[in-house]
């Protein structure tokens, strides 16, 4: 059985990684949109940036674009920034260098001093896309070294469920706070009215051309839930996550006979499977807030099952 502080740095280097990505991505969404020319206050636009990512709203005044992207990405005193997110993966991972590759480290340390050698001033005026485009790949070419150079025993568990738990809950926040910031708009109808938006929402899970295959381009904020919610196969839905954050469990489960990680499983077991016999129709009916919020509670209580089962777990509750 892995050491429960090695288990739970590993764990926490992947959650911050999964966070940097994902606050790029809505980051470069959000300056992307702002060139447009719709009907959303700024003011509206930036809280419901905020909301998504579990930070408190603006208090009063005009948003400035520079100063919030700065403060988002680059300042060291947020412990939400970008900058704050991959100097916390990287200090984890600095303490469990003995358990990743060689590569694994040098990619985290290359983004890193990437992020941290870059202020606003230098990606403001020349272009801030290419700066947020090279966070999100350098995520993403960290994870696939992960993949390709790390043996696939626990430690390599302990990542998977820091990545897809933290994915699904992230996911399942945006689109609840997408869907209630247009709580107005008929579900069932193809958008017209803030097109712009609802595209937003599939690009900032990369998911817009995924969906354009199943869909068309026929975007209707009905068939985008299903899409983001329900489809087992792309990468950025919180099925597909769910499911890879269910096997990540079973596989760590598998090296114990605790009772308490066989609660973890149950309670992932019990999310995989609201979701595979769930149906849009009913999903709607019963109303989006309250499953899309479900969903989010229940990625809690897997949470704290996992710090109870693999990293706080008292000795005498495992069989000799």
């Amino acid at each position: 059985m892995m050491l429960s502080r090695v288990g739970d740095t590993l764990y926490w280097m992947s959650r911050y990684l999964e966070r940097a990505e994902h606050t790029a991505r809505l980051l470069d969404l959000q300056l992307h949109l702002m060139l447009d020319q719709t009907e959303i206050n700024p003011v509206r636009r930036w809280n419901h940036l905020l909301k998504s990512l579990h930070l408190p709203p603006l208090e009063t005044g005009q948003p400035d674009a520079f100063e919030m992207t700065h403060w988002l990405t680059f300042d060291p005193s947020n412990e939400f920034s970008i900058l704050s997110f991959i100097s916390a993966a990287r200090e984890n991972a600095r303490h469990v260098r003995e358990q990743i590759s060689s590569e694994m480290w040098e990619q985290i340390n290359r983004l890193y001093f990437q992020v941290k050698q870059t202020s606003i001033g230098d990606i403001w005026n020349d272009q801030p896309h290419e700066f947020f485009r090279s966070v999100k790949e350098g995520v993403h070419l960290f994870q696939g070294i992960t993949d390709s150079t790390m043996s696939n025993g626990e430690g390599w568990s302990f990542i998977q469920m820091g990545r897809f738990l933290e994915r699904a809950n992230m996911i399942a926040r945006l689109v609840d706070t997408h869907y209630q910031q247009f709580a107005a708009t008929a579900l069932d109808q193809t958008v017209n009215f803030n097109f712009l938006e609802w595209v937003g929402l599939l690009k900032s899970c990369t998911a817009y051309e995924a969906y354009c295959k199943v869909y068309t381009a026929d975007v209707r904020p009905d068939l985008t839930a299903e899409y983001l919610i329900l489809n087992p196969d792309f990468p950025h839905t919180v099925r597909y996550s769910v499911d890879r954050l269910t096997i990540a469990i079973q596989a760590a489960a598998a090296s114990t006979e605790s009772k308490r990680a066989r609660h973890v499983t149950r309670l992932a077991g019990k999310l995989r499977a609201m979701m595979d016999y769930a149906q849009m129709d009913e999903i709607l009916a019963d109303g989006l807030h309250n499953y899309l919020e479900t969903i989010q509670t229940q990625c809690t209580q897997i949470h704290n099952a996992i710090y109870s089962a693999f990293i706080v777990y008292p000795a005498d509750e495992f069989v000799n």
